[in-house]
């Protein structure tokens, strides 16, 4: 046997009829306090300031592989000097 019954509350009365907790006040205390993260770090998300941090890593990380290639070079024709 199958039986349905079909129950029309809002949200908030089926957390109450759950037992569950209430946590919207902990929930606006997180969207506020991500909403101050972002807004203090939105001077980081600029183009501007992006691309300065994205070109110094680059050309450090570009002469690294380049002293990284010339080393590497340079022992392969030492060892094929020696015999």
């Amino acid at each position: 046997m199958k039986f349905t019954v079909n129950v029309e509350c809002s949200p908030e009365e089926a957390r109450r009829f759950m037992g569950l907790p209430d946590v919207t006040p902990i929930n606006e205390a997180l969207v506020s306090e991500m909403g101050k993260r972002m807004e203090k770090n939105l001077a980081l998300m600029s183009g501007e300031s992006m691309m300065q941090s994205w070109m110094s890593v680059g050309t450090q990380a570009q002469d690294a592989f380049v002293k990284l290639m010339t080393a590497g070079a340079a022992g392969a024709a030492a060892s094929r000097e020696k015999p």
